[in-house]
């Protein structure tokens, strides 16, 4: 369900607030700039360098695919 509302929204990247609710999980709010601090407490990961490298692995493929269209 956070994966589909980030795509909806259009954002690769994503803070997805859940509840849970009679009817099921309910989306809340879907954040383009999400704080990490809570999640990486819990899950004792970086997720802000796993966004990072994200981020580069795909700016790289936005840039080639670019100089092959003859874009910047």
């Amino acid at each position: 369900m956070a994966l589909l509302a980030a795509r909806t929204m259009g954002l690769n990247v994503a803070g997805v607030d859940l509840l849970r609710s009679n009817h099921g999980p309910v989306v809340m709010e879907v954040n383009s700039s999400p704080g990490l601090e809570g999640i990486e407490a819990a899950t004792d990961k970086d997720v802000a360098d796993a966004i990072i490298c994200f981020i580069e692995k795909n700016a790289n493929k936005q840039s080639k695919q670019s100089a092959k269209m003859g874009v910047c």
